[in-house]
């Protein structure tokens, strides 16, 4: 039986840090305070909000809502973005993405206008850079690869010169994650949609990263004894039982009943890298109000 990497336990050694630095800060005169922007009522946009909200409370980190209109205009939200980063009372910012359909195509344009010095999930090309390059000093990485580090950190996991395999190539979970770990001194190999014998290449990795967001798409073919399994993604799985008795939850990319009898450790969906994200945006709040 696997041990599971669960993130509770990651959350509370987080939070209990996280509280401490707050009122280290608030006691010279510093309230560490995150905005969010949210363009119109997206329900995933309002459950992740009433989560940092939550969370936010907990830690001691103060919030300001920016709440716009779904049909906002690209000139509103960049005032707002401008007004935002005037304020020195506010450190962080995290904008839901994706934008409203009218404003996709100018997300690049209005993500870039963010200060890079607010940026706690990772919204600039300037915070993006500084991920590839290791360059905390320049952004912040994206919460969730940040997360899993925070995983494989608190269990005590060294990557030092082991084989991790990354699925996924986004920039948001992906890309991120492979450097995050090559920054640890792991040799990283990244598989995606067009890689050839993607279950050979995880069956020989230490650590694997799973970010395909298919469900079951890991399955046991892809992992063997001694493995570290961290599976990043949420799925909806009509056909697994729920807290309610009946069907449909969410799930990653792995078939828990296949691969956890086999590998070392897992972390589980729910209760894994989903729920230090949170902590890890407001861990990235208090580390800018530090820097301010």
């Amino acid at each position: 039986m696997a041990k599971l990497l669960l993130g509770k336990e990651v959350t509370d050694a987080l939070n209990a840090s996280l509280i401490a630095r707050s009122a280290a800060l608030r006691e010279k005169g510093v309230e560490p305070t995150l905005a969010i922007i949210r363009c119109g009522e997206n329900p995933s946009d309002l459950s992740y909000e009433r989560g940092a909200l939550k969370r936010a409370e907990l830690v001691g980190v103060s919030v300001r809502q920016f709440l716009l209109p779904g049909d906002v205009s690209k000139e509103e939200l960049m005032a707002t973005i401008g007004k935002i980063n005037a304020d020195d009372s506010i450190h962080g910012v995290l904008m839901f993405r994706p934008l409203p359909k009218h404003l996709k195509a100018d997300q690049d344009e209005i993500c870039n206008a963010l200060d890079p010095k607010k940026d706690v999930d990772c919204m600039t090309d300037l915070s993006n850079a500084g991920v590839f390059e290791g360059r905390g000093d320049l952004g912040f990485a994206p919460c969730t690869p940040a997360a899993c580090m925070e995983i494989l950190d608190y269990y005590g996991i060294d990557c030092r010169g082991k084989n991790a395999v990354v699925i996924g190539r986004s920039l948001v979970v992906g890309k991120p994650a492979a450097m995050m770990l090559m920054g640890k001194n792991a040799t990283v190999t990244v598989c995606h949609t067009k890689t050839v014998n993607t279950a050979e290449i995880c069956r020989r990795a230490d650590i694997i990263v799973s970010a395909a967001g298919v469900l079951n798409s890991l399955t046991a073919d892809f992992v063997r004894p001694g493995q570290v399994i961290v599976d990043v993604s949420i799925n909806w799985d009509a056909n697994k039982p729920n807290a309610k008795g009946g069907l449909g939850a969410i799930a990653g990319d792995a078939v828990f009943a296949e691969v956890e009898p086999i590998v070392e450790a897992i972390t589980p969906v729910p209760g894994g890298v989903g729920s230090v994200t949170t902590s890890v945006l407001m861990k990235h709040v208090v580390e800018a109000a530090e820097r301010a």
